[in-house]
């Protein structure tokens, strides 16, 4: 079963979700809709808003992070959500990985509960049937 999607799995006391994709930037891309729908955005329609995004992180793990927690600095500080994301991973030879994401999005007209953070418990990035998967624990 390839493809990619995203859904809520259950957690004590914060929100989680498990996301999956055959690559490493749909990865990325699903995670930030799972998060985006998880807390309920929507945006506003009309005029779009062009965001540029570079980070790096020692794994793939901390780079996920990294992308997600940009995307929540961008709805708490600047009322802005994204919706398309063009997303390329690079993996340099010094076990560092870097991302650059080109994000397309509005004004966000309403979110039903904020994602405070994205944590690390028990983030890992792995392998499966249905390509790459990884459980994501949001703070709320």
């Amino acid at each position: 079963m390839k493809g990619k999607g995203f859904e809520e799995i259950p957690h004590t006391a914060d929100w989680a979700m498990r996301v999956w994709a055959n690559d490493l930037p749909s990865l990325f891309e699903e995670a930030a809709h799972g998060m985006n729908t998880l807390a309920g955005v929507k945006l506003i329609e009309g005029a779009r808003i062009k965001k540029h995004f570079e980070a790096k992180a020692p794994d793939s793990e901390s780079l996920l992070v990294a992308f997600l927690s940009e995307l929540i600095y961008f709805q708490e500080q600047e009322n802005l959500g994204f919706s398309k994301f063009d997303i390329q991973i690079l993996d340099a030879s010094n076990n560092e990985c870097r991302t650059s994401a080109d994000m397309e999005g509005a004004p966000i007209q309403s979110v039903d509960k904020a994602v405070k953070a994205v944590t690390f418990h028990n983030l890992k990035i792995s392998k499966t049937a249905r390509g790459l998967e990884v459980e994501i624990v949001l703070d709320v």
